[in-house]
């Protein structure tokens, strides 16, 4: 028997070398550029705030007030319940703010009755029910008003609409976080855990009154 011939080495070209070391220092630079592009992405994904729906009272005709400051009705202060300070920002899925869009946001007063004429007529003039402002550049806004009350089948609440131009981008409805009524109300059972936690926010202490943040986002 024979021992198996082994076969010759292969021989390198300095051409080859070079080759590799030049694939070696494309390697070295991109690598900095790659890691860049791993650390950019983002922690997670945004949702859009659920919608829900509009109820019986939006105004049918606008109060001749309708700025940010809903406990002061034109000359008339609102002393009832506890004031609020309702702020946040409206943005789309991709975190830029919807610069000019308008926020409406509507409640009833502390003994639960709406300016509307479905509600009777029964709620307290001082209290401007309506409020309406548009989003700067930066896509904030902020309402000065009350903590919402309970009124017969509802939990406390404040009605939420987004518009921009003539289109209405979202109505929903804004929650307080811990509120014993949540849990038996019709439209908060319907919502399923991201969206509760979307929509039910903290009212805390503040030096100038309570304090609840709620962004929008947007799917638009």
């Amino acid at each position: 028997m024979y021992a198996a011939t082994p076969p010759p080495p292969t021989r390198i070209t300095s051409a080859q070398i070079q080759l590799g070391r030049r694939a070696v220092a494309v390697a070295l630079v991109a690598m900095p550029v790659l890691w860049l592009g791993v650390r950019a992405q983002p922690g997670s994904a945004r949702h859009a705030t659920p919608a829900q729906t509009e109820g019986p009272f939006y105004p049918v005709v606008f109060p001749k007030d309708s700025d940010h400051d809903l406990l002061r009705n034109g000359a008339l202060n609102y002393p009832e319940g506890q004031s609020a300070w309702v702020e946040g920002s409206v943005s789309d899925l991709a975190g830029k703010p919807v610069a000019g869009a308008q926020v409406e946001i509507w409640q009833c007063d502390h003994s639960g009755h709406y300016h509307h004429p479905g509600d009777g007529g029964k709620a307290d003039t001082r209290f401007q029910g309506f409020g309406r402002v548009t989003v700067g550049a930066d896509g904030s806004y902020r309402f000065r008003t009350m903590r919402p009350v309970a009124y017969a089948g509802r939990t406390p609440h404040i009605h939420v609409k987004v518009k921009l131009g003539a289109r209405e981008l979202l109505t929903t409805q804004l929650y307080v976080d811990g509120d014993p009524g949540n849990t038996s109300d019709f439209l908060w059972r319907r919502l399923d855990q991201a969206g509760r936690a979307a929509l039910t926010v903290p009212f805390n202490a503040g030096p100038d009154g309570l304090r609840a943040r709620f962004p929008v986002v947007l799917a638009i």
